[in-house]
């Protein structure tokens, strides 16, 4: 059982300090190349989903929230105001209503919905003391959001292909969904009083679990204060279990801000707004990573993807030289060389690098690599830029196997 707050440290990625303070981790070179990595594949996938990329600020009038809403119903869980110039400021507990204003600051066509706004953005929880731990409950979080604009008619579709942008980042993640969770309203006064949109949301995400063929759960008290959402759960090794990833409907914002999109009929008409996170916050994501690889990241994941091993210190420059041509490939590369120790320390030094190229005497000579696999399969040696050339190939593709030929002995 692997607890990512051990392993975090153990493996560098990343670390506290009381002088920081609690709920703020720092991320150390490994851990950053891990984030950056993921951050960056979620980024292409949005790009290729049709997604505009949009920066905003961390802070945000105390008005901005009163409009959203955040303030009645969430401002336990928001840092107090800060008095700037005259005015109230706060550090932000979510992107939505920064992505409200965006939208609302130009016209729009009904012939650009629908509008897919994504950001990779900072927001802060006033979390207590008592229940921060590692990555998972963080004060200052990065989030992967996104807010889709639309039409009633373009819901269903765009909350389909939200799913599925998430089975596929999950797929490439090597992690599965424990359960898909419709969560709804409960009693109290945390939710917008809104029965109406509450019942068309609700209905809207209903229809697209059925049809998307997804089991589902309905769970009274875990939906967003303006609306119901599909939550994806994923589960520990300790079988606790956590949200990693939403879709949301939401008819409330867009009437709050006042927004829309001039029809066909030339009349203005509201657009509905659909919340969408891939992998929820990058911190969590993270976390549950380590726990379910125990630090050995997919291969395009890893933070070192080749160790490049000389037997010998007369095999050094043959090593530099492969080295070399991993970077012009774009992969990460080290080379542990034998002032490191013995051949078979360095390579359970290595145990959790995916690929190890092993260069003696003949493979230098014939520029030539033989290459281990994490997962202990060895290959015989063969010309380096076939072997670098594969596995530049296998990065690219996200792809799960570490070598796709059976010929790799056991």
């Amino acid at each position: 059982m692997y607890d990512h707050r051990r392993l975090g440290r153990e493996l560098d990625l990343f670390d506290t300090d009381p002088l920081i303070g609690a709920g703020l981790p720092y991320w150390l070179p490994d851990g950053a190349t891990v984030r950056h990595t993921l951050e960056e594949y979620i980024r292409g996938a949005e790009r290729r989903a049709g997604y505009r990329h949009v920066y905003s600020p961390v802070l945000g009038k105390r008005e901005l929230y009163e409009i959203s809403g955040h303030w009645s119903h969430y401002s336990d869980d928001m840092f107090p105001p800060m008095d700037l110039g005259g005015e109230q400021v706060v550090l932000r507990p979510s992107l939505c209503p920064h992505h409200a204003v965006i939208y609302r600051s130009r016209a729009h066509s009904y012939r650009e919905l629908p509008l897919r706004m994504a950001e990779l953005g900072g927001m802060y929880r006033s979390e207590l003391s008592g229940v921060l731990g590692g990555l998972t409950r963080v004060r200052a979080i990065q989030l992967n959001d996104a807010h889709i604009f639309c039409t009633l008619d373009q819901v269903a579709d765009e909350a389909r292909a939200a799913l599925e942008m998430i089975r596929r980042a999950y797929r490439a993640l090597g992690i599965e969904a424990s359960r898909h969770r419709l969560s709804l309203p409960g009693p109290g006064g945390k939710y917008v009083a809104a029965p109406e949109k509450w019942s068309r949301a609700t209905a809207l995400l209903r229809d697209v679990l059925d049809r998307s063929g997804l089991p589902y759960e309905a769970a009274e008290g875990e939906a967003a204060f303006y609306g119901p959402k599909i939550d994806i759960q994923v589960t520990d090794a300790a079988g606790r279990e956590s949200t990693l990833s939403t879709v949301q409907v939401d008819f409330h914002q867009p009437e709050r801000f006042d927004l829309h999109y001039i029809g066909a009929d030339g009349a203005r008409h509201r657009p509905v707004m659909i919340h969408r996170s891939i992998i929820g916050s990058v911190e969590r994501a993270v976390a549950h990573l380590i726990e379910r690889h125990g630090g050995a990241f997919p291969a395009w994941l890893a933070p070192t993807q080749v160790v490049v091993l000389p037997i010998t210190e007369a095999e050094w420059p043959g090593a530099e030289e492969v080295a070399r041509r991993c970077a012009d490939l774009g992969l990460r590369v080290e080379i542990a060389g034998p002032e490191r120790g013995s051949l078979g320390a360095r390579i359970r030094e290595a145990r959790l690098v995916p690929y190890q190229a092993v260069l003696g005497a003949r493979e230098a000579a014939a520029d030539h690599v033989a290459l281990r696999l994490r997962d202990g399969r060895r290959l015989d040696a063969r010309p380096a830029d076939d072997v670098l050339a594969r596995i530049a190939a296998l990065v690219a593709a996200h792809a799960g196997e570490l070598w796709a030929e059976k010929d790799a002995e056991g």
